[in-house]
């Protein structure tokens, strides 16, 4: 069982993870690059998921090392409801990925295109998932967190983590409506954030029409 003391050292590793993630992403910190050091922007967001994925392994590796008995576990019914969530759940991110441009995603196609400008990175995307919650890749990743079954260190983490999911969509649409403006208010009026609701969702047409701006 980890000590107290190791599980604020999780939970403050965690805070700083997510800091220096949510200052890299931020357009701030994208502008002043592209006006002091341009030569950069082409790399940017290659750079950017490699040092995502090196800063996260510290967090990792602290989550397995202080791995101990659980605090629950899904039993019976609610067992084989969380497993059945969970694979939901990766299936939705692997069917969600037909639907984005992978080679934009890890940063390829900017460097390709020697892409020194910030906007044309963030363009609006409404894919099916989309259509139903605003986020669709926090709520899947909200979903496999919490069907796991939770030890002290794991508990501590999902709830930084959702903090940093609820947190991070507000400060992620606060970039999206500098860039899109009314379309994307327009868009927020009618799709839920990170939870879906059956009377909140756009239609297959309605999304189409949104992006050509005839819906606003």
């Amino acid at each position: 069982m980890p000590t107290t003391t190791e599980l604020i050292l999780l939970a403050l590793v965690w805070l700083v993870y997510f800091l220096i993630h949510s200052l890299l992403a931020s357009l701030w910190v994208k502008r002043m690059l592209a006006q002091n050091l341009p030569a950069v922007m082409p790399w940017y967001r290659l750079l950017f998921n490699l040092l995502a994925l090196l800063l996260i392994l510290p967090p990792l590796a602290m989550l397995w090392f202080y791995r101990s008995d659980p605090l629950w576990q899904w039993q019976g019914a609610m067992a084989w409801l969380a497993y059945a969530l969970m694979i939901l759940a990766v299936a939705g991110f692997i069917w969600s990925m037909r639907y984005y441009d992978s080679k934009a995603f890890l940063g390829i196609l900017q460097l390709r295109r020697r892409q020194q400008d910030i906007e044309d990175q963030e363009q609006l995307h409404i894919s099916p998932l989309h259509r139903f919650v605003r986020h669709p890749w926090y709520s899947l990743g909200l979903v496999l967190i919490w069907t796991q079954e939770m030890d002290p260190a794991r508990l501590i983490s999902a709830l930084i983590i959702t903090a940093y999911l609820v947190l991070g969509s507000r400060l992620e649409e606060t970039k999206l409506l500098l860039l899109h403006g009314d379309l994307y208010r327009y868009y927020q009026q009618r799709v839920p954030g990170l939870i879906p609701r059956p009377w909140r969702f756009l239609t297959r047409k309605q999304a189409e029409r949104l992006l050509a701006g005839k819906e606003l």
